[in-house]
């Protein structure tokens, strides 16, 4: 399992996560503000092995442009993968 750096970072308007996983897995990526809460999830579902690419427009689950600032991205798959990374969101 892997996660890369979002490019670019910072971002505006949008971002691209890639990752990549080595089995099937139950995958879920989600997009967390400063505060821990959650504000979009990009993915949940099973997915084979494989490479993944994500894009991610800075807007949360509504639809609504979010604000400038820090935000983190985590992969979870399976039981066996939990990772979270940071971007920033300038406009």
């Amino acid at each position: 399992f892997s996660l890369a750096n979002n490019y670019p970072n910072p971002f505006n308007p949008a971002t691209t996560i890639k990752y990549a996983l080595p089995q099937a897995a139950d995958v879920e990526l989600t997009v967390y503000n400063v505060l821990g809460q959650p504000v979009r999830t990009l993915v949940a579902e099973h997915q084979s092995a494989g490479r993944y690419v994500v894009e991610w427009d800075a807007t949360n689950a509504s639809g609504h442009s979010l604000s400038s600032g820090m935000y983190f991205y985590r992969l979870q798959a399976g039981g066996e993968f939990l990772e979270t990374k940071k971007m920033l969101l300038l406009k």
